[in-house]
């Protein structure tokens, strides 16, 4: 009878012992705000400023990996609301309706604006005219004849740009004749490079920061100046004129993060809101929302080299 007590005993303490050490190490294991994995969504046409930011952060914690998933603007939202991605990164906020759906859910999405993107509208290098104004876009998006354009080229017929110039238009749906639509900002980027009078919609940040295929690529193209619907004068899709709230086709960018617990998104968002990110932001060509602080050094006396 003793030996079998003691024998359970020892069952008991090798058993408790595992246990331990399995805690232990899921709890090594356990996500962070700065340690283990996650998938982001990303709208495509901001995806190269969210690579950027990626770079830097997995740069700088180790234990951090983070991939992008981009996908038109209807696919991110749609897979935040049925829950197969718990962040991205969008071109607007949530609407009401889609913020009661997480409430019911007990979700409360954590919204962080962190730059000012532009849409910039391109033409083909052959064309000298690089001014446009936004109402004869208007116009050809509402079926109006004698606007002189060609045709317009979208990425993608559920894209955030597709969306925007509808909302500008108010229009339901774009016109059946003379709009072209791809996959990806590359691809209308190319596609206008190749045809005269066309005029392609793409986020700016795939012209200031084009990748190394389409370096030449983009030396095709006009960036044109834009006229807003209430201007007299045309603005460029610039930081400056960002900054001045000029430029007419300006758009702020949100990470939201509907984890619902403090993880890796809950860092990766105070990262880029932060001071590292929004330098980044600022270099991308970007406007960074909070503008990074500048340490000057002042000196008593000029300092002279030794002879």
């Amino acid at each position: 009878m003793l030996k079998n007590s003691r024998f359970l005993g020892l069952i008991v303490f090798v058993f408790l012992f595992a246990m331990c050490n399995q805690k232990s190490k899921n709890q090594s294991d356990k996500e962070t705000i700065l340690k283990g994995s996650l998938n982001i969504t990303v709208d495509e046409t901001v995806k190269p400023i969210v690579e950027d930011q990626v770079a830097v952060f997995e740069g700088t914690y180790y234990d951090a990996k983070i991939s992008i998933t981009p996908k038109s603007e209807a696919e991110v939202i749609n897979d935040l609301l049925n829950k197969k991605a718990k962040v991205a990164v969008t071109t607007r906020k949530l609407t009401q309706e889609e913020i009661s759906r997480f409430e019911k859910s007990k979700i409360v999405p954590r919204v962080t604006p962190f730059a000012t993107d532009a849409i910039a509208l391109i033409s083909n290098k052959s064309n000298n005219d690089t001014l446009i104004a936004l109402k004869t876009v208007v116009d050809f998006i509402q079926g109006k004849p004698g606007t002189g354009i060609k045709g317009l080229v979208f990425d993608n017929p559920n894209s955030s740009t597709v969306r925007y110039m509808k909302e500008l238009a108010k229009v339901k749906d774009l016109p059946t004749q003379g709009v072209f639509s791809f996959k990806t900002n590359d691809e209308v980027i190319k596609f206008v490079s190749e045809n005269d009078g066309m005029i392609g919609v793409v986020g700016v940040n795939w012209l200031s920061q084009p990748s190394p295929s389409m370096a030449e690529i983009v030396k095709k193209i006009n960036v044109l100046s834009v006229k807003g619907l209430n201007d007299t004068k045309y603005y460029s899709p610039t930081q400056n004129d960002l900054a001045e709230v000029k430029y007419p086709l300006a758009r702020d960018l949100f990470i939201i993060n509907c984890q619902g617990y403090t993880g890796l998104g809950m860092g990766f968002g105070s990262f880029i809101a932060g001071d590292i990110g929004q330098r980044i932001v600022l270099k991308s060509g970007l406007l960074p929302i909070k503008t990074p602080g500048r340490k000057l050094q002042i000196r008593n006396e000029i300092l002279k080299d030794n002879e």
